[in-house]
């Protein structure tokens, strides 16, 4: 479900009062490949509920400059929300996903295995909330950026 970042915070307590174990994750996901498919599956596994994070098409653009995304954020939740691994994607505006998951404060947040703890700025924000860091393993080989220099030859 695709809904608005002013309503996570009522959805993350009524999942809370069911006894739900909340993880997290984010990121651009401009073009969705296998990589990231193997990774908010194995996210999804580690709780009861994986809430995505999308960045917005200007903090994407502030991020990885004037030729990105490809995708709009709204095509970019649409197609993450098909997926079953995903029950809510949530667009936000900031650089990073700090004022998000103040909100939330999931059990766990997920990073993929090109991240290192202290590459993590959002560590702090989910430590203080009680929750956890877990960094993945990495699908090798997969990435948007490489996958747009192949196509653009």
């Amino acid at each position: 479900m695709i809904i608005q970042q002013t309503q996570i915070k009522e959805i993350v307590a009524a999942l809370r009062a069911r006894g739900k174990k909340i993880v997290t994750t984010n990121g651009i996901f401009d073009i969705l490949h296998v990589g990231h498919i193997r990774y908010l599956t194995e996210a999804q596994q580690l709780g009861d509920i994986l809430i995505v994070g999308v960045n917005s098409d200007s903090s994407t653009k502030a991020l990885k400059g004037d030729t990105r995304p490809v995708n709009k954020e709204r095509d970019r939740a649409e197609v993450l929300d098909a997926l079953r691994a995903v029950d809510y994607v949530v667009i936000f505006e900031e650089k990073d996903p700090k004022n998000l998951l103040s909100m939330i404060q999931p059990d766990m947040h997920v990073k993929g295995g090109d991240y290192t703890l202290d590459q993590i700025l959002e560590k702090d924000v989910v430590e203080s909330g009680g929750g956890t860091i877990v960094l993945l393993k990495q699908s090798g080989g997969y990435s948007t950026t490489n996958t747009i220099k192949k196509i653009t030859g």
